[in-house]
């Protein structure tokens, strides 16, 4: 039987999920059942969390698994006298914080994915925009104002990793689809040239590409095999005679490929 595990917040709970989620998977043989809880910020809420918590207790036989950010006093000690086991991500690092700094924290709620700073938030704005307007090529005559431009053949990965570039990182991210005609020519494109230093090529195995692509365009050229297998071989080709840095997408999450380009290129995150 599945373990029931909750990710409870009064705001978004994308902190308790993502820190949750990341220690659930070293346990790679168990199965967990994933309740998500957000804007749980009044104390009827609380109540009926404890219910619930109370139902999946009886029906398991087991305790739950609480993972939270609240800040509220009172509704985190409604929650903590239910029969879970309450693993509070603020309550184990705040306190060693505070005494460590000598101040107390201000316990706001919402500060670490709320608005907060409208500069900020916008430039984060921006930085989506400016993905989505160079999205696939479709514009190049703002690349002196991009951070990087992944290149790559289609479907390989180029599309999400801007956005979760530009989301997460506040990072002006574009991208550039090498085509088949590019390949052909086995040279940069000429727009691509000026801009070479902020270049940045994403890899995928041959099999993978023509998966992806078969749910897209089902029994055509573009999806076969043998196109798949053409495409990675010569863009790869390119990649290295243009001695320009790249990494291989096949077995790795958005998440992933978005930190190791920041890390292999250096560009440091704009904003949390």
């Amino acid at each position: 039987m599945a373990r029931t595990v909750f990710f409870i917040s009064d705001r978004t709970g994308i902190t308790s999920e993502t820190l949750g989620h990341s220690l659930l998977t070293q346990f790679e043989n168990i199965e967990f059942n994933l309740v998500r809880l957000p804007y749980l910020d009044t104390p009827e809420k609380a109540r009926k969390l404890v219910r619930l918590i109370e139902d999946a207790h009886a029906h398991e036989g087991q305790r739950p698994i609480v993972f939270s950010t609240l800040l509220d006093d009172e509704i985190r000690v409604i929650v903590s006298r239910s029969q879970a086991l309450m693993l509070d991500f603020f309550d184990t690092f705040i306190g060693p914080l505070e005494q460590e700094l000598g101040v107390e924290s201000t316990h706001k709620v919402g500060r670490s994915h709320g608005v907060g700073d409208f500069a900020i938030y916008n430039a984060r704005i921006e930085a989506v925009n400016y993905a989505l307007a160079h999205d696939d090529g479709v514009s190049t005559q703002h690349y002196g104002a991009a951070d990087i431009i992944l290149l790559g053949v289609s479907r390989s990965g180029k599309t999400p990793t801007c956005l979760y570039l530009a989301l997460q990182f506040g990072v002006r991210a574009a991208n550039y689809p090498l085509t088949e005609e590019d390949l052909d020519r086995d040279a940069l494109p000429s727009v691509l040239i000026p801009y070479k230093k902020k270049l940045f090529g994403l890899l995928i195995d041959a099999r993978r590409l023509q998966q992806i692509r078969e749910q897209r365009r089902p029994n055509s050229r573009y999806a076969s095999p043998q196109q798949c297998r053409d495409e990675v071989r010569r863009i790869q080709q390119m990649f290295r005679s243009e001695r320009m840095p790249f990494i291989d997408t096949t077995n790795r999450s958005i998440e992933e490929i978005a930190t190791t380009v920041m890390a292999e290129t250096g560009i440091q995150r704009q904003h949390f």
